[in-house]
């Protein structure tokens, strides 16, 4: 498709560019998560703790300094999804986290 071609927009029932559509769908699907200090995540981040984390239901405490690996994005701006031994489906909220 080009970009002179017109492609009907269902959302909002007009008919516009292949380029505008194909900008409109990337920008209202783009989350932005920033860690405690502003840096950018995606998915994939190595991020640390910044402050000690008790987790709810797991009975454990995730202490300052931990290390969490692969990281991903739920769609909230707030919130990441890892992995951590012994804990399973851990979310963490991106105030607590530093990008390494």
């Amino acid at each position: 498709m080009s970009d002179d071609d017109y492609v009907y927009d269902e959302d909002s029932g007009e008919w516009m560019s292949a380029a505008e559509l194909a900008e409109k769908q990337a920008n209202t699907g783009a989350v932005e998560v920033r860690d405690s200090v502003g840096n950018l995540l995606v998915d994939g981040d190595q991020v640390t703790l910044i402050k000690d984390l008790m987790v709810k239901g797991a009975g454990q405490t995730l202490k300052r300094g931990t290390l969490i690996k692969a990281i991903r994005l739920t769609g909230d701006a707030q919130e990441i999804d890892c992995r951590f031994d012994g804990i399973k489906g851990l979310v963490l909220r991106a105030e607590f986290v530093r990008k390494r």
